[in-house]
């Protein structure tokens, strides 16, 4: 990825607080134009700055997503292999690399069982895994 400098760090920011905010509407809060906004973005999505853009729903009852975090080991030579399957899936809402007895930490975010069932078998049958271990995530603590 590349260097990120204080426009693009302001731009990402705001996308964070609203990821729908027009760009007209970014150009003016960040003083450029219109379609220097359009091509930072384009840019920005490019490099993998920015991955996607989604909702964030605020009522805990209306937000029905399954979500898990899952503990993958791989195998070694294939492990970059693994990671660029499992960023493309829509469902893994973000990967990390980690030490210890596990590889890989993936973020499951799943519209329903059927769904999440298909997703971990899925995770599974990707060459290079090896094994791994799913923690369903309930309610947040605190």
């Amino acid at each position: 990825m590349t260097q990120l400098d204080p426009t693009d760090r302001r731009l990402l920011a705001l996308l964070q607080q609203d990821a729908r905010m027009p760009v007209v509407a970014l150009a003016a809060e960040l003083g450029l134009s219109r379609a220097t906004v359009s091509a930072r973005i384009d840019r920005l999505r490019g490099t993998g700055a920015i991955r996607r853009f989604t909702v964030e729903l605020g009522a805990p009852d209306a937000d029905d997503l399954i979500r898990a975090v899952m503990l993958i080991e791989l195998q070694g030579p294939q492990a970059r292999g693994v990671a660029a399957r499992l960023r493309r899936m829509r469902q893994v809402s973000e990967l990390h690399s980690t030490n210890g007895a596990w590889d890989l930490v993936a973020r499951i975010e799943a519209a329903s069982l059927s769904e999440f069932d298909r997703v971990l078998g899925d995770i599974r049958e990707i060459p290079g895994v090896l094994n791994s271990e799913t923690c369903l995530l309930l309610n947040r603590a605190g």
